[in-house]
């Protein structure tokens, strides 16, 4: 097939461009409004109990959970006649702005003291904005305008839950193009001194861009009919420019060596794409398979970066299988124009080249690791492990505010209520009972066993409010907004803010036998069921990822010992990725080397998730690429040692520089504002380099050594499956050479 490809692509190099050409400036034009079409937030179940029970409030009670929150600050005590007018008509105004509703204050409540700060400055308007995720993000931002600043003499910020995916949107916005123009530009400088030419340098960009526009066009029209979070872009760029990167270094190179190797540029072509061409193929279908396996989570965000990271691999590959080689044909040898430096040119033939390959560092590292394996597996895998244990005592919360950058509006709002006010009143739970509420003494009864639950401070319903088992409050009007006909809710407030008290509470109501159907819904029950969700489809995504690699590894290589071998090195290479997740991200360590962000003593559940989907795949790649040039050798020589020494020889320059090149990329955005892409931004250049270094140079040159010709086996049946369904594209190999194991004796 992808013989065929090569022979269409250099016939019809232009008019493969120009296609390419057309179909990117269409996908760039539509990315210029993709963040429109894109949301914010997406870390909720909508299948879980606390989905329900928004739901439920909005059918029986017209309102949904509180997501507006004003900051209100007077010079004045804000309990001065003049600044109680001015917020009391603060309040009324907005109250009948269109889409907003439920809105109250500390003036309109009766002087609630939870919404009152401590300094006597400043107090707190609630209130719901309705809609979905993007109509009310875009109310938020029209009001924001409107109301943001300083009105008769009070001085109004905007923050709440709305207010942030807003905010968490435009900065995604923004850090995506920030994060490009820091990379591209350092990556071109890397790439001139890979290949030393400038026209060979400007070819993996010109590809990369390529399959980002494509990318982008096509998440705009995924975005049209379907709901993707705005992390989906970041996955985009951060992805979209490393694996092309990737892809186009090692074709471009495989070509190159072809050409030097003495081929016309056409057949120079059509050997890259039969052996680069085949290995970047099953890359791609790698790191798609791992991002698709995101799939299984039912947490949006979660599977738009998904279907984004799918996406971008497919694309990066076709681009650099169809794109790169009609570029290469239309350039032929003048590949090499523009050189910076001249490299040293082999020279005197096939056993003068061979010498090269020998006495090269790759080769001697090879030769070195395995004549010694068991103590090498044992320190570097040591090693690894020591770098991953703070993983052990990872905390998994949900993200807040506090993933923003300080200049953040609604990162200041929630930092200052957290400071200055009792909160405890706005992580309140919403416990709905859709039907059931025309018996106020079972609603009563329930109450007062909820108002018993450790760390519940006050329930308020119908009948009334509730503390420690009795009634504090009987029944008025202050309390008929918490029935609806037959439906009835509960509000019940936490006795603190603390995430783990509410998280327990979820479970304690849950655990409680109530005398009608009972749903509980509220922020700490959504992050409840979120976390909930992860933990229960994780095996499926792991399993997904881990069945279809060894099938698709199996047929790359031939081999049953392989593919095992590389999943597992492939999972260690990771160790240091989660390690430095929680060091950093959770403990707080070095935070100032990464742009400064706030260290709240967890990680959002789903980046684990998430970076494992996507690391595992980045992982997977280097050991594709170094199998697969292993295998061209094994066939070659048959001897398992040659093979890996040889293949790394071969392979090591290149994955080095292409590790490096999109590590590059990664780092780059460890300058987004968004503490979640910084954690990408620092995980992922982690899990590259271990497996291109200590794992490429070191793990699996040693395993494969205690391994032997036990590596290549497959019993017969798994043989004859191999030669007709195979991952191959390069004719029969030569009669096996039996002196590859030379370099190890002595």
């Amino acid at each position: 097939m992808l013989d065929r490809l090569a022979g269409f692509v250099v016939r019809k190099r232009l008019a493969v461009l120009v296609v390419g050409l057309l179909l990117a400036v269409v996908g760039g034009v539509a990315s210029t409004t993709l963040f429109d079409k894109l949301t914010a937030g997406g870390f909720d179940d909508p299948k879980s109990e606390s989905s329900r029970a928004i739901t439920a409030l909005d059918k029986k009670f017209g309102q949904g959970l509180p997501n507006l929150t004003l900051l209100v600050t007077s010079k004045g005590r804000v309990d001065d006649p003049s600044v109680t007018a001015a917020g009391t008509e603060l309040t009324r105004k907005l109250g009948k702005e269109p889409g907003v509703g439920h809105v109250s204050s500390y003036w309109t409540t009766g002087k609630a003291p939870q919404l009152r700060g401590k300094s006597g400055h400043k107090a707190l308007i609630m209130g719901t904005v309705t809609g979905d995720d993007t109509t009310s993000q875009k109310r938020v931002a029209e009001l924001a305008d409107r109301y943001e600043g300083s009105r008769g003499g009070l001085e109004v910020r905007f923050g709440g839950y709305t207010k942030f995916q807003r905010e968490l949107l435009e900065q995604g916005q923004k850090d995506a193009t920030t994060g490009e123009t820091v990379a591209i530009p350092i990556t071109l400088v890397a790439l001139v001194f890979i290949f030393g030419s400038a026209v060979a340098a400007a070819l993996p960009l010109a590809v990369a861009l390529v399959a980002m526009m494509l990318t982008m066009g096509l998440t705009w029209i995924l975005a049209s009919v379907t709901t993707v979070d705005s992390l989906a872009a970041s996955v985009v760029t951060l992805l979209g420019l490393g694996l092309a990167i990737d892809y186009s270094l090692l074709m471009v190179s495989r070509y190159r060596e072809e050409l030097r190797s003495g081929l016309a540029p056409p057949e120079a072509i059509r050997a890259t794409l039969t052996s680069a061409g085949r290995t970047v193929t099953f890359s791609a279908l790698t790191v798609a398979v791992s991002s698709l396996a995101m799939a299984w989570f039912p947490l949006q965000a979660v599977r738009s970066m998904g279907y984004a990271g799918a996406l971008t691999a497919l694309l990066s590959g076709a681009s650099s299988l169809i794109v790169l080689p009609a570029l290469l044909a239309l350039l032929g040898d003048r590949i090499e124009k523009g050189r910076v430096f001249r490299g040293r040119r082999r020279g005197g033939g096939p056993e003068a080249a061979a010498r090269s390959v020998e006495n090269g560092f790759w080769h001697r590292l090879a030769t070195t690791v395995m004549r010694r394996p068991v103590p090498i597996v044992t320190i570097v895998t040591g090693f690894l492990l020591l770098l991953g244990a703070p993983f052990l005592g990872i905390n998994l919360g949900m993200p807040d505010e506090r993933v923003m950058p300080a200049s953040s509006s609604a990162r200041q709002v929630a930092d200052t209520v957290r400071a200055e006010f009792d909160s405890s009143e706005q992580n309140a739970l919403q416990v709905v009972a859709p039907e059931g509420g025309s018996d106020r003494a079972a609603v009563g009864a329930y109450a007062k066993r909820l108002s018993e639950l450790p760390h519940v401070a006050a329930v308020r319903t119908v009948t009334g409010a509730y503390a420690e088992g009795r009634q504090a409050a009987p029944p008025d009007q202050r309390y008929a907004r918490f029935a609806s006909g037959d439906a009835v809710y509960f509000s019940v407030v936490p006795e603190t803010a603390s995430a783990d008290d509410a998280d327990r509470l979820v479970g304690e109501i849950r655990s409680r036998k109530a005398p009608f159907e009972a749903l509980v819904g509220g922020a700490a029950a959504t992050n409840h069921d979120a976390a909930a969700a992860l933990e229960k489809w994780l095996p499926y995504a792991l399993g997904t990822v881990l069945l279809t690699m060894l099938v698709l590894l199996f047929l790359v290589t031939g081999s049953v010992m392989l593919p095992f071998l590389a999943l597992v090195l492939s999972a260690l290479s990771l160790t240091a990725t989660f390690g430095a997740l929680v060091w950093v991200f959770q403990d707080g360590h070095l935070a100032g080397l990464f742009g400064d962000f706030t260290p709240t003593g967890n990680i959002a559940a789903t980046i684990p998730v998430m970076l494992f989907g996507l690391a595992f795949g980045l992982a997977m790649d280097y050991q594709v690429f170094l199998l697969s040039r292993m295998r061209e050798e094994y066939e070659l020589t048959g001897s398992p040692t040659a093979a890996v020494a040889q293949g790394l020889e071969r392979t090591g320059r290149i994955v080095t520089a292409a590790a490096v090149a999109i590590s590059v990329v990664f780092l780059a955005f460890t300058v987004s504002g968004i503490s979640l892409v910084k954690a990408y931004g620092v995980g992922l250049p982690l899990a590259v380099l271990m497996d291109a270094t200590l794992i490429r140079g070191a793990v699996l040159p040693a395993a494969m050594r205690l391994g032997g010709r036990a590596t290549w086996w497959a019993p017969a049946p798994l043989r004859r499956l191999h030669s007709r369904y195979g991952l191959r594209e390069e004719p029969a190999a030569p009669t096996p050479r039996r002196d590859g194991d030379r370099a190890l004796t002595g």
